[in-house]
Formats: C-alpha cells, sequence, structure tokens
C-alpha cells in the first residue's frame, strides 16, 4: 500500500524565519507527511525569503502599503495563499494581526506559535513582561488561529525555567528552542490525521484537548 501524499502547507513569515527552517528541515525527513509548498512574507527585506530560496521553496512578498487597507491586504494575501491549494497555513513569526474574514477563510487549518504559555501574556514582548512579573516559569504554545488574538485552542506547549540571570536575549533563546521542537509535533499531527479544529475545540486523536499537551509527554510525543 502506498503512503498517502504529503500535505501542502504553505508558512507566512516576517522576519527571519527560524521556525520556517525547522519546519523545512523536518519535513525532508522521510516519512514526513507535508511538505512546504510555498513561503509568504509582509516584508520584502525579510531574510527568512533568502533561506526559504536556498531550500527550493516558492516565495512572495506582499507589502501592505499597496492596498488601502487591513481587509483588501488580507484578500489579497489570502488569495496568493490559495494559489498554493494548501492544507495547512502556518504562522511561523509573521507580525500582522489578521482579520476575522482571513481567519473564516482558512479556520480549522490555520496554526501559529506564541512565545507564552497561553493564556498568559497573548501579544507582544512575552519575555519582557515575564521577567517584570518575575516568573519563575515561561515557554510557548502552538494554538489553532481563530479571531481572538492568540486566543485560539492550544494543541502543544513547552516550558522552560526562568534563571535568575535571564535577561530577554537569553530568555527568548531557551524559548525558541522549545519551539523549534513543539511547532514540528503540531504540524506532523494536523498532517497526518490526528489534529483537527472542532466546535472551536482542538482534538488529537479524537480526543478532546482540555488542556495542551505538555512537551515533556514524551510518550505522546512518539506515538
Amino acid at each position: 500500500m502506498s503512503p498517502a501524499p504529503a500535505r501542502r502547507v504553505v508558512v507566512l513569515i516576517s522576519g527571519r524565519g527560524s521556525n520556517m527552517q525547522r519546519l523545512i528541515e523536518h519535513s525532508r525527513a522521510a516519512g514526513a507527511p507535508y511538505e512546504v509548498v510555498a513561503v509568504l512574507s509582509d516584508q520584502s527585506a525579510a531574510p527568512g525569503l533568502a533561506l526559504a530560496r536556498e531550500f527550493g521553496c516558492t516565495v512572495k512578498s506582499l507589502g501592505a502599503k499597496a492596498y488601502a487597507d487591513r481587509s483588501a491586504y488580507d484578500a489579497a494575501l489570502a488569495d496568493a495563499i490559495q494559489d498554493h491549494a494548501p492544507d495547512l497555513v502556518v504562522l511561523a513569526g509573521f507580525m500582522r494581526i489578521l482579520t476575522a474574514a482571513f481567519v473564516r477563510r482558512f479556520e480549522g487549518r490555520m496554526l501559529n506559535i506564541h512565545p507564552s504559555l497561553l493564556p498568559l501574556y497573548p501579544g507582544l514582548h512575552t519575555h519582557r513582561r515575564v521577567l517584570a512579573a518575575r516568573e519563575s516559569v515561561h515557554g510557548a504554545t502552538v494554538h489553532f488561529v481563530t479571531a481572538e488574538l492568540d486566543g485560539g485552542p492550544a494543541v502543544i506547549q513547552g516550558r522552560v525555567d526562568v534563571d535568575r540571570d535571564d535577561d530577554e536575549i537569553s530568555l527568548s533563546r531557551r524559548v525558541q528552542g522549545v519551539e523549534h521542537r513543539i511547532y514540528p509535533l503540531a504540524v506532523d499531527w494536523f498532517c497526518g490525521g490526528r489534529l483537527e479544529q472542532r466546535d472551536g475545540r482542538a482534538w488529537l486523536d479524537g480526543t478532546w484537548l482540555r488542556e495542551p499537551i505538555q512537551w515533556s509527554d514524551t510518550a505522546r510525543e512518539t506515538s
């Protein structure tokens, strides 16, 4: 019996694209259930675009200044994504807040990774806010995208301890290391038919995730 065809993934970035790189590298492994067919950015100078080209991916940039308003931009971006007939849209450091109309178009097949343990610290500057609050634990969350900013159903989280001598840079680096582990897992689960968004909830292997999977749950990771 031949394996199922790889699912088609489009990645959206605004910067360096380190999570994008990890996802592409992961997709090249034997038996990976997906391929990254295109990388799009709202920034023409995003370093991640050059990196994606090196991997042989189709790339495109769409600058917001060319459009009358957010709605017009998001409609053009959605059309550019749809040109690649994606099974999944992955936000990997894409720094624009998406309109509800855009989200509806890809609802249930769009994932984001956020550098905090959601629902804690949605929005920007999470590392700074965690340090200011003297939190002892920080991390990252993969979640489905909904119209609520960073409020979609959570899928998986990875945690790091906050060290006494941490600054934003050192903490960011460790959180990013966790991101590089948990994002490919979530994309694998979705593209392998194990993960879905249904009734406003995340479901894995037919079970409602009342709480996100924790990355330390190695039995789940390797299953």
